[in-house]
């Protein structure tokens, strides 16, 4: 006679993680009861000032700083990563002092030298070098306003760690990958584009807009310039009415904003780039069911045969 047994499944218990939650959300309730309902933090001046129109020109500067700039160093990132990785040693060599030069001054100094550009080249001109002939000539300070210096300034230094971010990208793709592309006798600006850079992204992306974000939140740095972005706005605003803690606030709320939506890009783009190994994760399963159903097709004769 058989005995039937019952197993009963205990679930494991994780006794101090559950403490550790509760202890988490307690210390982040009394965070939220502390800012939410302190009057100094003055939440109605927060919202006053949130969606006020000199603000929001301050924000468009901002954007419009972190678009042009991230345009500019990527494509002379881009430049100085294919001069780094030439086995040429005059342009290797450039690409690697130009790249050793911005990532070790600070941006502000960057920034503070350009401005006074004027004071060093009274004119800037279009010409070949040590010959005499020139095509253009314009004045220094007409040129680098406050505008095309934090352009000029942003771009130099970004573009410096941008080139290294895509160098990593491109010397992260496996050697055969190069050598098989060799193989198809396609040209090399078809191999890298079609082939190495769709593998080299996947790399460059991460980092990438981490660079990106870190750009919309350096452009705070051209305060120096006394242009009128977000931060430099906010700064003006708080010194004549005194109200420091919410117009702070605004500013960070804005800057959360601009950083969550770069999040959401760099989410997106990055499934978009994946859907080749979601393929490839998809097909060989169909594969093999086509090869069963090939195999059985194949086999059903032979029995046939056989009986």
């Amino acid at each position: 006679m058989k005995s039937t047994e019952t197993i009963k499944v205990v679930p494991a218990r994780y006794p101090l993680r559950t403490v550790g939650a509760i202890v988490a959300l307690f210390v982040l309730a009394a965070v939220i009861q502390s800012v939410a309902f302190n009057p100094r933090w003055e939440w109605s001046v927060f919202a006053r000032w949130f969606f006020d129109p000199v603000i929001l020109e301050g924000l468009g500067q901002t954007l419009l700083l972190t678009l042009v700039g991230t345009v500019l160093s990527v494509m002379l990132g881009g430049l100085l990563a294919l001069a780094r990785l030439s086995s040429s040693w005059l342009l290797s060599s450039l690409a690697w002092g130009y790249i050793w030069l911005f990532r070790s001054l600070p941006l502000i100094v960057v920034l503070i030298i350009l401005y006074n550009f004027s004071y060093l080249y009274d004119s800037l001109a279009i010409g070949i070098p040590f010959t005499g002939i020139e095509w253009a000539r314009y004045e220094t300070i007409n040129v680098l306003g406050q505008f095309a210096t934090a352009v000029v300034g942003l771009t130099l230094v970004q573009s410096a760690y941008t080139a290294e971010i895509i160098r990593g990208g491109f010397l992260g793709v496996d050697h055969g990958q190069y050598e098989a592309a060799a193989a198809l006798g396609l040209p090399a600006w078809r191999r890298t584009v079609r082939i190495i850079l769709p593998q080299a992204l996947r790399t460059i992306l991460p980092s990438g807009f981490n660079e990106i974000i870190s750009l919309a939140k350096g452009t705070a740095m051209v305060y120096v310039l006394a242009m009128p972005e977000l931060f430099y706005t906010i700064q003006m605003i708080y010194n004549r009415t005194q109200e420091v803690i919410p117009l702070l606030m605004v500013g960070a709320a804005w800057y959360l904003v601009i950083t969550s939506v770069l999040s959401a890009i760099q989410y997106l783009v990055e499934r978009w780039l994946a859907r080749s190994e979601r393929r490839s994760a998809i097909n060989p399963s169909v594969y093999r069911v086509a090869a069963t159903t090939h195999t059985n097709h194949a086999t059903e004769p032979a029995h046939a045969h056989l009986s």
